[in-house]
C-alpha cells in the first residue's frame, strides 16, 4: 500500500500553515497516513484545543472513505443514503476540512484542518493537498 513519507507529510502542514499565516487563520493540522495513524501535525498559537481533535478526525474521515469529508456529510443528510455514518468509527466528521493527499495518482494518506469556518478550514486543507501536486 503507498504512503506518505514523513517529509511529504512536513510539506503539507508547512504549506497550510504558511496559508494560514497569510490569512490571519490560527488552525490545528493534521496528516495521516494511509492507516490513519498521524504523521505530522501542528496547533497554531491561540489555536482552539477542542479542534485538536476534529482536525484528526476530519483527515481520518478522509481517507477511511477517500473523499473530502464534506462529501461524506452531504451523503449523511437525514434522508440520505449514509444518514447516521458519523457515529461509525469512533466517531467521523462530515463537514468541510478533510481531504484525501495523493501521489502519483495514489492516495497515501490525507490531511484534516480545523479552528476556523468550514470554508476557511477546507482552504487551508487545500493548500496543504497542494505542496502535494
Amino acid at each position: 500500500m503507498p504512503d506518505i513519507t514523513l517529509e511529504q507529510a512536513q510539506a503539507a502542514v508547512t504549506a497550510a500553515h504558511e496559508y494560514s499565516v497569510a490569512q490571519g487563520f490560527t488552525m490545528n493540522i493534521a496528516v495521516v497516513d494511509a492507516g490513519t495513524n498521524l504523521k505530522a501535525f501542528a496547533r497554531m498559537d491561540g489555536a482552539w484545543l477542542g479542534s485538536i481533535d476534529i482536525a484528526l478526525k476530519k483527515a481520518r474521515t478522509a481517507r477511511w472513505f477517500d473523499m473530502e469529508s464534506g462529501a461524506l456529510g452531504g451523503l449523511a443528510q437525514p434522508g440520505g443514503p449514509l444518514y447516521g455514518i458519523e457515529v461509525s468509527n469512533g466517531g467521523l466528521i462530515t463537514f468541510p476540512g478533510g481531504i484525501p493527499l495523493t501521489v502519483g495518482g495514489e492516495i497515501v494518506g490525507a490531511i484534516g484542518v480545523s479552528g476556523g469556518s468550514v470554508d476557511e478550514d477546507r482552504a487551508v486543507a487545500a493548500a496543504g493537498v497542494a505542496a502535494l501536486a
